[in-house]
C-alpha cells in the first residue's frame, strides 16, 4: 500500500525520469545485455509491468531513452557564451562537463560504453551527434565555419581525448581533484592547437588570432614557461627570464 501511494505522487515525466536513472546506473555497472528489466523494475522498485507502462519497446527502447538522456545535457557542456578569450570559454565548458562526468557518472559510462549486442546505429549515433557538437561549438568559438582537414582533426581528437581522461579519472577513483583534470585537459588543447599550427596555416592563422587576445596571466603563458623549463633541461638549453 505504501509503494502504490508513492507511484501516484509521481507525475508521468517525474516516473520516466525514475526509470531512466534507474537504467543508466545499471547500464554503467553491467553490461546492457545482462541487464533485464526485472533488474531495472528492482532498482527503482517498481513492479516489471510499469516499466514496460513507460516503455512498450522493452530494455532497447529503455536503453536509448537512457542515452538519450545522458547525451542531452552533455551536448550542451561547450555551449557557452561568446565573451572573453579563449582558454576561459574552454575552462568554463570543461569544467561543465567535467561536473556533468563526477555528478552523473553513471549515464556518462553507459552513453560511452560500446560493443554492446543491445548498441544499435541510433545510440551509436547519439555517441557521435555529441562530439560533433562539441567540435561545432568550439570551432564557433574560434571563428572557424568551415576548418580544414588538419584543423578540423585535431578539434575532434582533443574531444576524443577528454572522453578517454573523463573515463580513466572515473576508473582512478575520480582523482586527480577536477580542477586539475580541467588544466591538464586545457593544456592539452593549447599544446595540440600549437603543434597542428604549426604545419596547417588556417591553424596557424587560427591561432595567432585566439591567443594574440589572451591577457598576460592566461593558462598559454604559463604552460609556454613550463615548456620552456622543461625542453631547457632535457637539451641543456638555458630557459629563458
Amino acid at each position: 500500500m505504501t509503494h502504490t501511494a508513492a507511484y501516484r505522487r509521481l507525475s508521468v515525466e517525474e516516473r520516466r525520469r525514475q526509470l531512466i536513472n534507474a537504467a543508466l546506473d545499471l547500464f554503467a555497472h553491467h553490461r546492457p545485455e545482462d541487464v533485464s528489466l526485472d533488474d531495472v523494475a528492482a532498482e527503482a522498485a517498481v513492479s516489471r509491468p510499469l516499466v514496460y507502462r513507460y516503455f512498450p519497446g522493452g530494455k532497447q527502447q529503455l536503453y536509448e531513452a537512457a542515452l538519450r538522456s545522458a547525451a542531452n545535457d552533455l551536448q550542451q557542456c561547450f555551449v557557452q557564451a561568446e565573451e572573453g578569450p579563449l582558454t576561459q570559454r574552454l575552462a568554463r565548458g570543461l569544467d561543465k562537463y567535467l561536473a556533468f562526468v563526477d555528478e552523473h557518472d553513471a549515464g556518462f559510462k553507459a552513453l560511452l560504453q560500446g560493443g554492446s549486442v543491445v548498441e544499435t546505429s541510433r545510440t551509436s549515433a547519439m555517441v557521435d551527434e555529441v562530439r560533433r557538437d562539441a567540435a561545432e561549438q568550439i570551432l564557433k568559438h574560434l571563428q572557424v565555419p568551415k576548418p580544414g582537414l588538419k584543423l578540423g582533426m585535431m578539434i575532434r581528437t582533443w574531444i576524443t581525448a577528454v572522453e578517454g581522461a573523463s573515463l580513466i579519472w572515473l576508473d582512478e577513483g575520480k582523482q586527480p581533484p577536477l580542477d586539475e583534470l580541467r588544466d591538464l585537459l586545457l593544456d592539452h588543447f593549447l599544446a595540440t592547437l600549437a603543434a597542428t599550427a604549426a604545419g596547417d596555416e588556417q591553424t596557424a592563422e587560427v591561432a595567432r588570432r585566439a591567443l594574440g587576445l589572451e591577457d598576460e596571466d592566461s593558462p598559454i603563458s604559463d604552460l609556454i614557461e613550463r615548456v620552456i623549463a622543461v625542453v631547457g633541461e632535457a637539451w641543456s638549453v638555458p630557459a629563458q627570464d
